[in-house]
């Protein structure tokens, strides 16, 4: 307990100037075993310390203290003190020990998940991702599991806020993955597809050596969302999607492809027949409420492609066409059409007729101008990042030695021009 005791005060005399706390990193660097080798002594030592002020100290006796398993009392009692530490400390001493705050905001996430109380974590966890965050490009281990505390907890728009950075730097391949599959998840509970399909790409063509179960998972959602949003699925992969992904993905999504197919016909009769023989399997994936609006958006294409055909139509003809039950079930999803901006046009309730309009948007008002500028400006700023990272990786020496061995490999130049079978 001595040795306790005189850490805590070289951690109250060495958390002033950054050389201090660089010093101090160092003693409790070799501290640590011994920490950890009594760490019921370190509850009444947190009250000697301030998260504030201390918080290179501090997150070493925390993390020490939190290291054992706890049950769902000892989990009340601790969530409180892991989240005053989160929210107070300092964000330039935690990062000394990146991977100790790491641990400590991971066992915070898991505590609160142990008391069913997502809801808790969210705040703290955001700033977590902050204070650990070197740029707001930089992609944290910790992203994931805030996107996750706010999807269980239906925080969709707290997790927005986050999903609005442009991600440029990313330490580990698993954090990027689940991080586009949790944010492509949150903004499929806010209906924003075009973003959700974005993430759930970047999911599915990230470089991967063998298939993982995030990838299967993302390219479901990402089959069913095209279908929502765009009506229409291409089942070919970009080229650059791994060779991995290209090979093996569909065969893990068989239902998910036929079901592409089936919506593709246009008949919503016999897509409702395939939907209901295979309704266990999209149950027990999680995905039947996306099938669901799958249903739904087959009515809404299907009076899309109406208006590029007609200039005016019937409630009945509507009904008929499309396949629905009742005029008046026509005029329900034509009017919330109009009112989502989906189609442009007006219903005469007297003679039950749609007349289809033209897009009434001139893209000459101030807030166009702005939407505008401020793509452009978001396009100059990413160009200027990627020509930024081209150069990088042209004198990068993995890189170059990789491209050498490529080009020894594929160069066929000093070879005759008679065909031949070459070892590639």
């Amino acid at each position: 307990m001595g040795s306790i005791e005189n850490l805590v005060t070289q951690i109250q005399g060495l958390s002033g100037s950054i050389d201090d706390i660089a010093h101090l990193h160092n003693i409790l660097k070799v501290a640590d075993e011994s920490l950890h080798a009594e760490p019921s002594a370190l509850s009444s030592v947190l009250d000697q310390v301030d998260p504030a002020k201390h918080s290179l100290g501090y997150l070493y006796f925390l993390e020490a203290f939190t290291s054992g398993p706890v049950s769902k009392e000892q989990a009340l009692t601790l969530i409180p003190i892991l989240a005053r530490f989160i929210n107070c400390c300092d964000a330039q001493q935690i990062r000394f020990a990146p991977d100790k705050f790491v641990s400590v905001c991971k066992r915070f996430k898991d505590h609160v998940l142990l008391i069913e109380s997502p809801l808790r974590g969210v705040s703290p966890m955001r700033a977590a991702v902050r204070k650990l965050q070197t740029t707001s490009e930089h992609l944290t281990t910790l992203h994931p599991d805030f996107l996750l505390l706010c999807l269980l907890s239906k925080s969709y728009n707290i997790g927005l806020s986050v999903l609005e950075d442009d991600i440029f730097d990313v330490d580990q391949p698993r954090d990027l993955f689940l991080y586009c599959y949790y944010g492509g998840m949150i903004c499929i509970g806010q209906k924003r597809f075009r973003k959700a399909l974005e993430l759930l790409h970047n999911v599915v063509t990230a470089p991967m050596n063998a298939i993982n179960a995030i990838a299967v998972e993302a390219y479901k959602k990402y089959i069913l969302v095209s279908l929502i949003h765009y009506g229409q699925f291409s089942t070919s992969l970009p080229k650059y999607a791994s060779s991995a992904a290209q090979r093996n993905l569909k065969n893990f999504c068989q239902p998910y492809i036929e079901l592409a197919t089936t919506y593709s016909s246009g008949k919503i009769a016999e897509f409702k027949i395939y939907v209901d023989t295979n309704r266990e399997k999209y149950d027990n994936d999680k995905n039947l409420g996306l099938v669901k609006q799958v249903v739904s958006s087959m009515y809404k294409h299907n009076i899309q492609r109406l208006t590029q055909t007609y200039l005016t139509l019937s409630l009945q003809d509507i009904a008929n066409t499309v396949q629905l039950g009742s005029p008046k079930e026509a005029e329900m999803h034509v009017l919330q059409m109009i009112q989502d901006g989906e189609i442009f046009a007006t219903i005469n309730q007297k003679d039950g007729m749609v007349r289809f309009l033209e897009d009434p948007e001139q893209y000459k008002t101030c807030q166009m101008i702005e939407h505008i500028d401020s793509s452009i400006q978001r396009i100059m700023t990413l160009s200027r990042k990627l020509n930024a990272m081209d150069e990088l990786m042209s004198y990068d020496p993995l890189y170059l030695s990789k491209v050498g061995r490529e080009r020894q490999r594929f160069d066929f130049d000093d070879f005759d021009t008679v065909p031949q079978k070459f070892p590639i």
